[in-house]
């Protein structure tokens, strides 16, 4: 995935957590359980519970990121600038789709965190991966998350497997924005559930971004390889690919985000369409 070398990043919209302390999930299990869901990309995983403490970012954290992500060169370079450059285009793009609609869109930051830190959802550890909070309107990010993702899971890696993560959870913000979170309950499951169906939208929105990201001037050019990248990460986080490596064998009624082929299957509708109009997962078969 190539970023225009030139285009100027933006660090302010994403920032650093501290590393946290004690070992609490908010609610869930550890062991197989608490793998899961490290390797499902989800949504106030937390249920509002709070936990403890976790030091917040502070001014010198801050101005790290200013100083060493100006560029598209530095997001090739620099695993905390390649967010820096997903981020805005991400947001780039939903502003303008946004605006298009007559809407306008909210910006949501990114903090990294090292371990755990403390979310208004929640205190939220590593385990937990990738996440959007809605009372805060952030998104959570290990870093850890992607090397686990491709050891344990057999993703191929990648700048555009990353970007689709992100992309992904940055779906889950437009979704809050546009109220489609309500259509959902917390804890209801199952092949056609409306968790699932939630989640589908999300992929599908992170293949529109992607089909749109150089037309925000951050990418330079998405490749057949990038869009690989990015389905084999949607793959490796099907419910029926987890659920059978880790328990062996597949139990549709507690799918929560859908199968691998139905992530790579919307993932790749909203990359061929680039429309968020076609990623209506709510209505018919999915």
């Amino acid at each position: 995935m190539d970023f225009n070398d030139d285009v100027r990043l933006d660090p302010s919209q994403v920032e650093r957590g501290g590393r946290g302390r004690g070992i609490a999930v908010g609610g869930g299990a550890v062991g197989i359980i608490g793998l899961i869901m490290a390797l499902l990309f989800g949504v106030d995983p937390f249920g509002g519970e709070g936990g403890q403490d976790a030091r917040q970012p502070g001014v010198q954290e801050a101005a790290d990121l200013q100083e060493k992500c100006r560029t598209g060169a530095d997001a090739e370079q620099d695993e905390e600038c390649l967010v820096v450059g997903v981020v805005n285009s991400v947001q780039a793009y939903w502003k303008e789709a946004f605006a298009r609609s007559g809407l306008a869109y909210t910006p949501a930051k990114t903090q990294l965190f090292q371990d755990a830190t403390q979310t208004a959802c929640g205190y939220a550890t590593k385990n937990v991966g990738p996440f959007y909070c809605p009372a805060d309107q952030k998104v959570y990010l290990d870093l850890t998350f992607f090397d686990e993702l491709q050891a344990a899971y057999g993703a191929k890696g990648g700048a555009a497997a990353r970007a689709y993560v992100i992309g992904h959870e940055y779906g889950h913000h437009a979704q809050n924005l546009l109220g489609a979170m309500n259509r959902t309950r917390q804890g209801t499951t199952g092949a056609s559930s409306p968790a699932v169906r939630l989640e589908l939208q999300a992929d599908c929105y992170a293949g529109v971004w992607m089909s749109n990201a150089v037309k925000t001037g951050y990418l330079a050019r998405i490749t057949r390889q990038d869009l690989d990248q990015a389905l084999s990460a949607a793959q490796a986080v099907g419910d029926d690919r987890i659920q059978q490596r880790s328990q062996g064998r597949v139990q549709p009624d507690s799918f929560t985000h859908g199968t691998s082929a139905q992530r790579a299957k919307w993932l790749t509708t909203g990359y061929t369409t680039g429309d968020p109009g076609r990623c209506d997962t709510f209505q018919g078969g999915i």
